[in-house]
């Protein structure tokens, strides 16, 4: 069975180097999650992904050739979507827009010289919003990126700002899906929200156990209560871990907020499944798997694992122990990717 793993990050050198001092200012808690980075649970049971430490993960999401290629051909993995870490929304406009698209044109460089192993999210540069839209266009219509992938909040509000429009706009016309990837918790409720333990749970509590999952989650729901799908019919959005949260609350969110509240077209639990994908993020439990195959449908599920912040342990047999029909797996493990993205099957 082919696999097709769709959140699959790398790192780009020079936004790196650009925003660097950027994130430590917005994010300085980052420093503090410490060296115990591997959970001895995880470790200890290999047939499911566990934490790689950070200079190691660094170093694998530099790579966009052989070493990469022989890791998924280890986990029997046949394509990974690949998307950019880090955060060039921070930097100034003008700076932004030339290195997201030099970064989107190395992403081609690699689908190109293994079109069958690999495709590529654009970056996007949120903080000039047509120049982002205009961006996009590029990257899917001369380089062959299949959407975008944006890490976190666009600025300092969602994306359900009126100031995004021309970029979801974009999304719309092309067809393309935008991965919402989560990133840094507002700079005002890390405090209030996430502090008072010691520093490293403070950090973590904030980061990959909670905080910035639940960042994606709400921006999510913005999308939907702000009436987003509706004025963009055609937008997809892909939700990792699990959908971030929001699919286990969709129908409390309706139950407390109808149409009449809302003011929407459809219910937002309709919304949802309509235009949104859910994706493992490495997250693979099976309580939660079979909740959202229950809720959302098999046509709905992408397969990712979040490498390299994940290993690749378990990548197959988690997806070919599941108690699914070996048409569902089949949709979940490339087939809704291929539809999706225009990839050939």
């Amino acid at each position: 069975m082919k696999l097709i793993c769709v959140e699959e990050h790398v790192l780009d050198a020079a936004i790196g180097a650009a925003s660097q001092s950027l994130v430590r200012a917005e994010a300085p808690y980052l420093a503090d999650w410490g060296s115990r980075v591997i959970d001895g649970q995880h470790v200890a049971d290999l047939s499911r992904p566990h934490v790689v430490a950070p200079g190691e993960s660094a170093r694998k999401a530099l790579d966009m050739g052989a070493a990469r290629l022989a890791d998924m051909d280890a986990a029997g993995i046949a394509m990974q979507v690949l998307s950019y870490g880090g955060f060039p929304q921070l930097l100034p406009a003008a700076q932004a827009i030339a290195l997201n698209r030099a970064a989107n044109d190395k992403l081609a460089a690699a689908a190109q010289a293994h079109p069958s192993r690999f495709a590529g999210f654009a970056t996007l540069p949120w903080q000039a919003p047509e120049a982002a839209a205009r961006e996009l266009e590029r990257a899917v219509k001369e380089l062959g990126l299949k959407g975008a992938l944006i890490n976190g909040r666009p600025g300092e509000t969602f994306l359900d700002d009126p100031r995004y429009a021309p970029v979801l706009a974009a999304f719309d016309e092309l067809n393309v899906p935008l991965y919402v990837h989560p990133g840094l918790p507002l700079p005002a409720v890390q405090a209030p929200y996430y502090g008072g333990f010691e520093r490293e749970l403070s950090a973590r509590l904030s980061m990959f156990a909670w905080g910035w999952h639940n960042e994606a989650g709400i921006q999510v729901v913005r999308m939907l209560l702000a009436g987003v799908f509706d004025r963009y019919p055609r937008l997809q959005v892909i939700s990792g871990h699990w959908g971030e949260m929001v699919p286990f609350f969709l129908q409390r969110l309706e139950d407390a907020i109808p149409q009449e509240a809302s003011g929407l077209k459809r219910p937002i639990a309709r919304t949802y499944r309509e235009h949104v994908y859910v994706s493992p993020s490495g997250m693979l439990t099976l309580p939660h798997f079979q909740f959202i195959h229950a809720l959302m449908g098999a046509e709905r599920i992408l397969y990712s694992i979040d490498y390299p912040y994940q290993s690749l342990d378990g990548a197959r047999a988690f997806i070919e122990g599941l108690s699914v029909s070996d048409a569902d797996k089949a949709l979940i493990a490339h087939g809704n990717a291929e539809r999706l993205l225009g990839l050939e099957s």
